[in-house]
């Protein structure tokens, strides 16, 4: 017979041998799909070469359908039944997805499994005996283009080692990540003996679809040529001889694995035929017979001949192959024609006949060729209109959208321009409303300034009412009686000096009275004097200094005498007095916070005395003590008598170490200005030292535990526990911030209460006694 045409080595691509060596990586699945986009065409044949590590003895197979078993094998199939039928589905398994990709591509599927203990030398064997034009491979250096199941392949450059081995007929590609890795073309043509490969392929793509399907080529080793030779002493088998002879409907049907068993890698009902016309092919030679019809294959096989190894092909063609195995080992060159007619050695006639069917098949095949060479043509020219139309479209498409770019940025910018003059108008608004506020902030407090004063002309003129009023609650002395009394203010019955001028101790009504005289140069004096008068006048309690007369037009205050001074002179002793007892201090600190809460909570208004120290608690003969020189205590309205709102003075006044801190900072006055005061007495009261820094001395004593020694050494019977508990009620008095005070009628005084009932209880045998005057 006569190959066709196309398929000398004159041929275009579709007679082209291209493997592509595959694994489970996704290398080869990257390669594959490489080499369908770039080499293989439609219709094409694509062989998969996978290496197995070498089990039994080392073979290669070529199919769509996998090898069948020669009969010296049956044993070991039957020995290893179970391993192979694992083997056989780890191969459909490898194959299959492979098998799908290329089906859908419309590229028939020729499989090649080698068996060897060296990757890269099984695969250059193959290569050079199969003369494959083109081969493609994964990029790795771990060779994960082969299975390592059952085997340990040495860790080398497997791509390497091949590129360097493979003839320099076959053009060779390494991919990696889809793209040329490396590469090596072919330096020239491949041989011109036609292999046994190319001549499988080629019956193949010449049979029609009911064909029989080409079976395995198999070997003694991988390395060894396409021989036809069994091992020696050999037989086939019947059941081999119907296996060869089985005719398979699709090459994904019906498979068969290396231990000879059939399975399937697509379900019995799939049909996939690949060839490369839709058409049928007529038959080269009509009137084929099978393997188990031609009796000349019995005769051979039992003569002890080589069996012929293409099942699907007919005797003729077998012959032919044969003939071409004989040529290749005497070292002769055939050609496709005279392989050809190597294979009819009968009937010539025969022969004739049938290459006038070849040459009209051809002449209806250049036909055919030509029309479909016009369609592409047409097709190629509508495929470049429709790419033009599809540029003109994109050019148009992207122009659009840069114009709605520019649109979208010049509505971005407009908004951009709305919102500044939103934040403009929002700004102009914030600031014409901070403008309402403040002038809102200076009327209310013009209205502020102007009650204020309104009310203290108010006072002004209340105060001057009373002294102008004749039912006043004292009595009024003249100049003459208190100048006699007073000796004309005689220098030897001065007994102190008050804020305001000097005091004089004398006898006014057979009473022994104070008499505090205010100084003519003190401007503010006579405001203060005038106050104390209406404020004394309206106070009566046991625990204030009581007002007896006064004399108005020269500034006199008659007060009742405190034959025992005040606190201070008694607290350091001077003239020589005796300390007083730790049950005395108790007794005058209550009295000192009873006084203070009557003046806190005195009617119509509250009342702040705001210059409370121990020069102004004075002691009567029973060391009774009593609050006096209230001349600088103002009047709070009682909506701000708490200690949260205070009233703003204009000026402070007191004196130094014992003026609230914050009313000194602020001129904000409070009903608990007068805590902080009182929390300095307190504290006096325990150590009998001066009031600079006390506070802190104090505090470092109860922190270090000597607080025993900050007590007056002057008194040796000090209730410790007491005394600290009256000391932290002191410390808390006097805190730096007015909220943190306690409160005097809820806190302070039932603590005070407390103390004063503990010294009642005591008896003290060593209370001072005073002489009388």
């Amino acid at each position: 017979m006569m190959w066709p045409p196309q398929m000398n080595h004159g041929m275009s691509s579709m007679a082209r041998l291209i493997a592509v060596a595959i694994d489970r990586d996704k290398g080869s699945q990257i390669s594959l799909k490489w080499a369908v986009e770039n080499l293989v065409a439609k219709g094409q044949t694509l062989i998969l070469i996978h290496v197995k590590a070498k089990q039994s003895s080392p073979f290669f197979a070529l199919t769509p359908s996998l090898p069948l078993p020669r009969p010296n094998q049956t044993s070991d199939v039957d020995e290893n039944g179970s391993s192979n039928e694992e083997s056989d589905a780890q191969t459909k398994e490898l194959f299959l997805p492979f098998h799908v990709f290329c089906t859908r591509k419309d590229i028939s599927c020729y499989d090649v499994v080698l068996e060897d203990t060296d990757v890269s030398k099984a695969i250059t064997e193959f290569v050079k005996q199969s003369g494959i034009d083109v081969l493609v491979l994964g990029a790795t250096v771990k060779g994960s283009i082969f299975s390592l199941q059952h085997c340990r392949f040495k860790a080398k450059d497997i791509p390497g080692s091949v590129l360097k081995g493979v003839p320099d007929f076959c053009t060779i590609y390494i991919i990696h990540k889809g793209k040329i890795s490396s590469m090596r073309a072919a330096s020239r043509p491949p041989p011109s003996i036609l292999s046994p490969l190319r001549g499988q392929i080629m019956l193949h793509v010449c049979s029609n679809s009911d064909a029989s399907e080409p079976s395995l080529f198999s070997s003694n080793n991988s390395r060894s040529s396409f021989s036809g030779q069994s091992r020696p002493g050999s037989e086939p088998s019947p059941n081999a001889m119907q296996n060869e002879a089985h005719i398979m409907k699709s090459p994904f049907t019906h498979r068969m694995g290396p231990n000879g068993k059939p399975y399937d890698l697509l379900p019995p009902e799939t049909d996939i035929s690949f060839v490369i016309s839709g058409r049928k092919s007529i038959d080269i030679i009509s009137g084929r017979k099978s393997i188990d019809t031609c009796p000349s294959y019995h005769e051979r096989f039992e003569s002890g001949h080589t069996p012929p190894r293409l099942s699907s092909l007919s005797d003729m063609e077998n012959h032919a192959f044969e003939s071409w195995q004989l040529g290749r080992k005497s070292g002769g060159t055939i050609t496709p024609l005279e392989f050809s007619y190597a294979s009819i050695e009968n009937d010539r006639t025969s022969m004739s006949q049938t290459m006038e069917e070849v040459e009209a098949e051809m002449r209806m095949l250049k036909l055919e060729l030509k029309q479909t060479m016009d369609m592409y043509s047409t097709a190629c020219k509508e495929a470049l209109s429709a790419r033009e139309k599809a540029k003109e479209l994109q050019r148009w498409k992207m122009e659009e959208q840069r114009r709605l770019e520019e649109a979208q940025l010049a509505e971005e910018a407009a908004l951009a321009l709305v919102e500044k003059e939103k934040a403009k108008s929002r700004a102009a608004l914030e600031h014409a409303e901070a403008a309402q506020r403040i002038a809102e902030l200076e009327a209310q407090k013009r209205i502020s300034a102007e009650m204020r004063a309104l009310k203290e002309e108010e006072e002004k003129t209340k105060v001057l009412n009373a002294l102008a009023n004749s039912d006043v609650g004292y009595r009024k002395y003249s100049i003459g009686e208190i100048e006699v009394a007073t000796n004309y203010f005689s220098q030897a019955q001065k007994i102190g000096e008050g804020g305001y001028g000097p005091v004089y101790k004398c006898y006014l009504d057979h009473t022994p009275v104070a008499v505090k005289v205010l100084r003519p140069e003190a401007t503010h004096g006579r405001s203060q004097f005038q106050q104390e008068i209406e404020i004394l006048s309206s106070v009566r309690h046991p625990n204030m200094v009581l007002l007896l007369g006064a004399c108005p037009e020269y500034g006199c205050l008659v007060y009742e005498n405190m034959s025992n001074g005040s606190l201070e002179d008694r607290l350091f002793q001077r003239g020589k007095t005796s300390p007083l007892s730790w049950q005395l201090r108790f007794q005058i600190a209550a009295e000192i916070g009873t006084g203070l809460l009557f003046l806190h909570q005195s009617k119509p208004e509250p009342l702040v005395h705001r210059d409370l120290k121990p020069a102004n608690i004075l002691l009567d003969r029973n060391y009774v003590s009593k609050i006096g020189d209230v001349g600088l205590a103002r009047l709070v309205p009682p909506s701000v008598a708490d200690s949260v709102t205070q009233y703003l003075v204009t000026a402070t006044a007191g004196t130094f170490c014992y003026i609230d801190p914050e009313y000194q900072q602020t001129g904000m006055l409070g009903v608990k200005s007068d805590i902080y005061s009182l929390g300095i007495i307190f504290l006096q009261l325990l150590t009998g030292k001066p009031p600079m820094g006390l506070t802190h001395h104090v505090e470092r004593a109860i922190e270090k535990g000597t607080f025993r020694e900050m007590l007056d050494p002057s008194i040796p019977d000090w209730p410790v526990e007491e005394a600290l508990s009256f000391a932290k009620l002191a410390l808390k008095c006097s805190e730096l911030r007015r909220k943190d005070r306690p409160d005097l009628g809820n806190v302070i005084l039932p603590e005070l209460n407390k103390l004063r009932a503990l010294a009642q209880d005591t008896t003290f045998n060593s209370a001072p006694k005073v002489a009388d005057p």
